[in-house]
């Protein structure tokens, strides 16, 4: 059966896995991801994928990375979490590894595992969310990867929201990453806390006292707990995520979200507000179908099995 190998890029860690064709990893490795050295990041890349070749016969290999992948799907045009500027990274890692190379960006990988192998099996339009830090986005429309003329499609994150609201770390004013994010969540729930501590006792208590030391981990221990303040900053940030998947459901009607990334480990304390403020949202609500929100269900290894299974086609 044909093996590919697949590779997601991240701010701390390479995860790469030899993958059958039926999304199944074979076997699977870490390396941490030397990101205060730019120039070592493909080296790394590299060594991972050798590791893995030496001991399964491979026919390509996927790579998916976070930010702007040329048309060509050969060239990091920008990547902010690894300072890469018009990186070229296929032909590095094909002259080092001697391989075929597919770069991909990292949520179009995540959204293709999802489609072929996980929670978006049966869908022909889907569009998958990545709620974590910020917010990622992979389309797919009409059973394939929607990339853009460019290549620089799906960055969903950076929809202009707010008119004026936070500053964005693309420089944008309002994107929506700023609202509906593991950001956004932290921010509002430190400014709650500060605001009417009475409120947020069971939150300051796990966070040591100080609304400043107040973390995504203490929010979602303390929403559980029951905490006001913990709980208002998810139904918050839900809202603000029902708001964006009604604004793409009117621009790109699919037939289902699929959300996943950090945040979606706390999806108990605020994926059915969304799911509602989404259906509250949406244009033309009792005229048309509303497209199901799921999780996403291949969790941290969907980029993976993603770009190794995305490497096998043309």
């Amino acid at each position: 059966m044909a093996l590919t190998i697949g590779i997601d890029i991240g701010g701390t860690k390479v995860a790469a896995g030899v993958v059958d064709a039926h999304g199944l990893i074979v076997e699977s490795l870490l390396k941490p991801t030397p990101a205060d050295n730019p120039a070592k990041v493909a080296e790394t890349v590299a060594e991972a994928i050798k590791e893995l070749a030496d001991s399964y016969e491979v026919e390509a290999v996927g790579v998916g990375a976070a930010g702007f992948i040329d048309e060509t799907r050969s060239v990091v045009r920008f990547a902010p979490n690894l300072a890469w500027r018009e990186e070229p990274l296929q032909r590095k890692l094909t002259e080092m590894t001697g391989l075929p190379i597919v770069v991909e960006n990292d949520a179009n990988a995540m959204a293709w595992g999802e489609f072929r192998f996980g929670a978006g099996r049966g869908e022909s339009h889907l569009i998958a969310v990545t709620v974590g830090t910020g917010i990622g986005g992979g389309l797919i429309l009409g059973g394939s990867v929607y990339r853009g003329r460019w290549g620089m499609g799906g960055e969903l994150g950076h929809m202009q929201t707010v008119p004026d609201g936070v500053r964005c770390g693309c420089g944008n004013l309002g994107c929506w990453e700023q609202y509906a994010s593991g950001n956004a969540l932290v921010r509002d729930a430190r400014r709650m806390a500060a605001d009417d501590p009475d409120r947020a006792a069971v939150l300051l208590k796990l966070a040591g006292g100080t609304p400043e030391s107040i973390e995504g981990r203490e929010v979602t221990d303390a929403g559980r707990a029951g905490d006001p303040v913990a709980l208002d900053a998810f139904a918050t940030m839900a809202r603000w995520i029902g708001q964006g998947l009604a604004d793409l459901a009117s621009i790109l009607d699919p037939g289902c979200f699929i959300l996943g990334g950090g945040v979606s480990n706390a999806a108990d304390l605020w994926l059915d507000q969304a799911r509602e403020a989404f259906a509250e949202r949406l244009t033309g609500r009792g005229h048309r179908p509303v497209a199901e929100v799921r999780l996403a269900e291949l969790g941290a290894s969907a980029g993976v099995v993603g770009a190794a299974d995305l490497a096998r086609l043309p």
